[in-house]
């Protein structure tokens, strides 16, 4: 399974920190990560994986909550989307 994160939000400290420790307890790997500040928001991109199927519905629920701890917001989509997309 891959898939892709993205976080957005107003920039503070941790975001990062958190993010991956989110996705570490979640049995998911960190494949590649991309983050940036434009003007005072913070914006990540991560690709992750895992060798196992992960339940997208519980994945997506997980992160919402967790990013609304930290006042950001995570959304994961499934990587083949985008593949899907760019095949058409």
């Amino acid at each position: 399974m891959k898939a892709i994160v993205t976080v957005v939000g107003k920039d503070k400290s941790g975001i990062v920190a958190g993010v991956a420790t989110k996705i570490a307890e979640l049995g998911l790997n960190i494949d590649d990560i991309s983050q940036t500040v434009l003007d005072e928001y913070f914006t990540m991109m991560a690709v992750v994986s895992s060798d196992e199927k992960k339940d997208f519905t519980q994945l997506r629920a997980e992160l919402d909550a967790f990013g609304q701890n930290l006042n950001v917001k995570i959304n994961i989509q499934s990587a083949a989307i985008f593949d899907a997309m760019h095949n058409l």
